[in-house]
């Protein structure tokens, strides 16, 4: 497996060399993110790794690139709708970026259909996050209670799994996988503890085993152990078991999140 190791040079600065044993499976490319190779860091989230760090293993890009190419059609026809109603009902871009948090604390943008108002604030969400960290309830989505920031049918959307369909970019440039934890906000990061920054030890996916297991019905605390549960038992057996039972749970939080929201619309109408 290549990686890359670090030596000092007569001027103290740091050089990099790759070394790449004979039937690598990867050549060294610098334009490719860091992510689907290994890496040599020193600092595993507060433990001495001396070993390169594995963020895609061959089977795990290999499933990546086979699922991406089934849903690219999939991905155009929804691109052609999304581009007609998200222009009809809310004038602005088709695409969202937003900078998030991958594999070992590294920055990426990643690209969602958009499905708020432009320009809306973050500051409800940031305060919803810090509340469902402190409170250890179930990590209901501002969704569920009707957040004013949603375009028409952008609830829909984001129950669904739809918005994310456009993260496939994410997995084409290796920051992402279809199976691992979400990648999390930058401000949502920096609150995180040792041990919760583990779930970082796996390239982020668009679903994973937090989503499977409950999502919306979940603690904070749980999400975090489902992930970095994945991240130490991660096979090629429980990708396979999680993408079939991605879409019940979607439908599932489908359901969830409809209820939630007829249940809020009386009591505001009152």
């Amino acid at each position: 497996m290549p990686y890359c190791d670090s030596s000092k040079t007569s001027v103290g600065e740091t050089k990099k060399s790759a070394h790449f044993p004979r039937g690598s499976a990867f050549p060294f490319n610098p334009r490719v993110s860091p992510a689907m190779y290994s890496q040599s860091l020193p600092i595993r989230w507060g433990r001495s790794e001396s070993k390169p760090i594995v963020a895609l293993p061959l089977w795990k890009r290999s499933l990546d690139i086979a699922c991406c190419l089934v849903a690219f059609p999939f991905f155009a026809l929804c691109t052609l709708i999304a581009a007609v109603v998200i222009k009809t009902v809310a004038p602005g871009p088709i695409f969202f970026q937003q900078e998030r948090v991958g594999f070992m604390g590294r920055r990426f943008k990643l690209y969602k259909f958009r499905t708020m108002h432009e320009g809306a604030s973050t500051s409800s969400h940031q305060s919803h996050f810090a509340e469902l960290v402190a409170s250890k309830r179930p990590m209901q989505k501002l969704d569920a209670k009707g957040d004013s920031r949603l375009i028409p049918g952008g609830w829909l959307l984001r129950a669904s799994g739809l918005d994310e369909l456009p993260q496939i970019i994410n997995v084409l440039r290796g920051e992402m996988s279809i199976v691992g934890p979400r990648p999390c906000i930058p401000y949502e990061f920096e609150q995180y503890t040792g041990w919760q920054r583990k779930r970082l030890n796996s390239a982020p996916g668009l679903t994973g085993l937090w989503q499977v297991s409950g999502k919306n019905r979940t603690t904070f605390d749980e999400m975090i152990q489902f992930d970095v549960t994945y991240s130490e038992k991660r096979s090629l057996g429980m990708d396979l078991s999680i993408i079939l039972r991605t879409v019940p749970a979607l439908c599932a939080q489908i359901g969830d999140t409809r209820k939630s929201r007829q249940a809020v619309q009386p009591k505001a109408a009152a």
